[in-house]
């Protein structure tokens, strides 16, 4: 495999220890909402977004005011985008069927989806305002029927951010606080004498909202570890470079740690690209968070055939693939492991974050080998049960169940099984092994 990186990002030394400063941060953050509550939300919230009101809930009358101010035409806007994301989630939502099937005469198993009982969504605000973010996670627990939905967001320039504070009523959240970052993620999931916890936290965020979820795993569940974005553009002489350095800085704008990588078996496409990058950096507004990104952490790997862009894709496994090549088609039937799927140069990621449809609270750093993104299915338990209806079943798999219990050693179990094989089957069995 020949594979030719023409610009790299951070050697992988100095990101590891860029994270266990953050892992330390955390834990030590965490410890003192756990021992302090409110007060010490109250501090962290003074000392990151200077923002100290009288209460951290808003009231019906200041989620009123709030959507007051957005723009009619923002309002529609963001009615259409939930109008998508709804649409593709109750669809989703329809494919999750309860199951009851007869296993054997008179042995009935089944399983229910049942919704997660209350339900976390962080909203980010830091350098921008992640409006669409309530969509993804707000209205998709609220599509899975989760009784209760909490919503937080931090405030822009010391209030409320209007358009959050609409999107997260409109798609349905219960209790809404304006928090940002770790005091919100660690008051949702321990709770204090204020905010009922939470059962679940979701929702994407910076490197300290992704650790502070990692770290409650276990206390809470999560939906995934979504921290701060990344891109992947795989692409082929069929495009050019102004396309692929427009999809690479348009998600490295993200924030200052945004990896954003060129995926390419055309060396003119890679160098290309590299130009282009440049030029578009003297003009985008957001320059100084995309340079930033692109320079620590983006990258343009170049290889010899498609075969090698699919491995070393899968290898990656980023958040987001964008692929725009002669065979599209051919990498959505052969790549296994990434967030989401951009496909054809129609078809962008910000579309993706922001309207068409899907979800955009995806895996990072490589979780996309083991799951994929937030979607109704996250805000849904499956349980199962069973049902014995005959006493000829009951002394069947008793049985059964006597004997595989003894082959383990376990007496008490067999004696469970044994006391049916009696009752039900009117058997004289002992202590061990049911017979035939």
């Amino acid at each position: 495999m020949a594979i030719t990186y023409l610009k790299s990002g951070k050697p992988e030394i100095q990101r590891a220890e860029d994270d266990a400063k953050v892992r330390g941060i955390v834990e030590s953050t965490l410890a003192d909402i756990a021992a302090r509550g409110d007060e010490a939300v109250r501090d962290l919230s003074i000392k990151f977004d200077r923002y100290d009101p009288a209460s951290f809930r808003l009231s019906p009358s200041e989620i009123e005011a709030a959507m007051a101010r957005v723009s009619a035409r923002d309002l529609a806007d963001i009615r259409f985008a939930q109008a998508q994301i709804r649409r593709f989630a109750e669809a989703q939502r329809a494919c999750l069927i309860d199951l009851e099937v007869e296993t054997l005469p008179g042995v009935i198993l089944g399983h229910r989806n049942i919704p997660v009982p209350s339900v976390g969504c962080y909203v980010p605000g830091g350098k921008f305002p992640m409006v669409a973010s309530a969509h993804m996670s707000v209205l998709t627990a609220a599509v899975a029927g989760v009784p209760r939905i909490v919503a937080a967001a931090p405030p822009q320039n010391g209030a409320p951010h209007p358009a959050i504070v609409a999107a997260m009523h409109l798609g349905g959240a219960h209790e809404i606080y304006v928090l940002g970052g770790m005091q919100a993620i660690g008051a949702m999931a321990l709770g204090t004498s204020t905010i009922d916890p939470v059962d679940m936290i979701v929702g994407p965020g910076n490197a300290y909202v992704a650790e502070a979820k990692r770290q409650l795993f276990g206390r809470v569940g999560i939906d995934l570890l979504a921290g701060p974005t990344e891109t992947l553009v795989i692409a082929d002489d069929t495009v050019d470079a102004e396309l692929c350095a427009t999809d690479l800085l348009g998600q490295a704008e993200h924030g200052y740690n945004s990896p954003a990588i060129l995926l390419t078996n055309s060396s003119q496409l890679a160098r290309a690209t590299l130009a282009e990058i440049d030029r578009i950096l003297d003009i985008l507004p957001t320059a100084e968070t995309a340079r930033a990104s692109w320079q620590d952490y983006g990258a343009v790997i170049l290889c010899d055939n498609y075969e090698e862009m699919l491995a070393k894709a899968d290898e990656i496994a980023s958040e987001h693939v964008q692929v725009m090549t002669d065979r599209d088609d051919w990498f959505l039937e052969n790549m296994t492991c990434y967030g989401a799927l951009f496909l054809g140069p129609r078809t962008h990621v910000a579309n993706g974050d922001k309207v068409i449809g899907t979800n955009h609270t995806l895996p990072t750093r490589r979780a996309g080998r083991y799951t994929g993104g937030l979607w109704v299915g996250k805000f849904l338990k499956t349980h199962t049960y069973q049902k014995i209806l005959t006493d000829e079943a009951a002394t069947l798999i008793g049985k059964y169940g006597s004997r595989l219990s003894m082959l383990e050693g376990f007496v008490g179990h067999a004696e469970q099984c044994n006391l049916r094989v009696r009752r039900y089957g009117g058997e004289d069995v002992a202590y061990g092994a049911a017979s035939e």
